[in-house]
């Protein structure tokens, strides 16, 4: 299982948010290359990035940063937040980014997201799924839909998308521990799935279970920020 840390960029700071509310903000670092650098050393390879200023905006803001992490680093990044039209992906994958993130948008304009999966290849794009009592949830999680995320992730297996990572937003920032059972059943459901958990994880206890029931990758955030897992740690358990 590949471990994949997560960072989350407010003005071009390294933050986390709690259950995706802006109000409940902690800067931990001023300078997101050096904590990127601190993952690579740790012997991991790929990061998870999130600009969270596009996702309010609508429109990738933080793409300095990426092209700053893929310059200076060697991992492997996704890059999610705020890209709505095909200007926005372009300037992703022009800055290095070797996936972009789509979540909202897979949701709200299909046809849109479908063409661009034809264009660029499906293996391109991250698709992630938020849901909440195994609902897919839009809009920063403020509107749940009535998708079923079994059929979500049928529909766009269909389309050619083959990972995908899925937070459980009751999860996500709490240190509660993942949905182990929406995760089985999802695995169990598409078994050739690369599917990444993401929200929830708290300790190495978690990681372990993940690893278990078969997740191909784990997104980590606050847990590493608020000292719950060490890097060695992360590093043994990312084989």
């Amino acid at each position: 299982m590949q471990i994949i840390p997560a960072i989350d960029i407010i003005d071009g700071k390294c933050v986390r948010l709690t259950q995706g509310d802006y109000a409940q903000k902690t800067i931990y670092n001023e300078h997101p290359l050096e904590v990127a650098l601190q993952f690579q050393d740790a012997g991991l390879h790929r990061l998870h990035l999130v600009d969270l200023d596009g996702a309010k905006a609508g429109a990738v803001k933080n793409w300095k940063v990426l092209e700053q992490l893929t310059a200076k680093t060697t991992m492997i990044i996704d890059f999610g937040g705020g890209i709505k039209k095909e200007e926005d992906l372009r300037i992703v994958f022009d800055s290095g980014a070797a996936y972009a993130t789509i979540g909202s948008l897979a949701v709200k304009e299909e046809a849109k997201f479908v063409a661009w999966l034809q264009a660029y290849g499906a293996s391109k794009f991250l698709l992630g799924a938020d849901v909440k009592d195994e609902k897919i949830t839009v809009g920063g999680w403020l509107e749940t839909t009535d998708i079923n995320i079994l059929d979500f992730i049928e529909q766009y297996k269909a389309a050619g998308i083959s990972q995908l990572f899925c937070t459980d937003v009751s999860k996500d920032g709490k240190l509660e521990g993942p949905s182990i059972a929406l995760y089985q059943k999802i695995i169990s459901q598409f078994p050739d799935l690369h599917f990444i958990a993401s929200g929830g994880v708290s300790n190495l206890t978690d990681l372990v279970q993940l690893k278990e029931i078969g997740c191909k990758g784990a997104i980590v955030g606050k847990a590493i920020y608020e000292n719950r897992i060490s890097l060695e740690e992360l590093s043994l358990m990312n084989q």
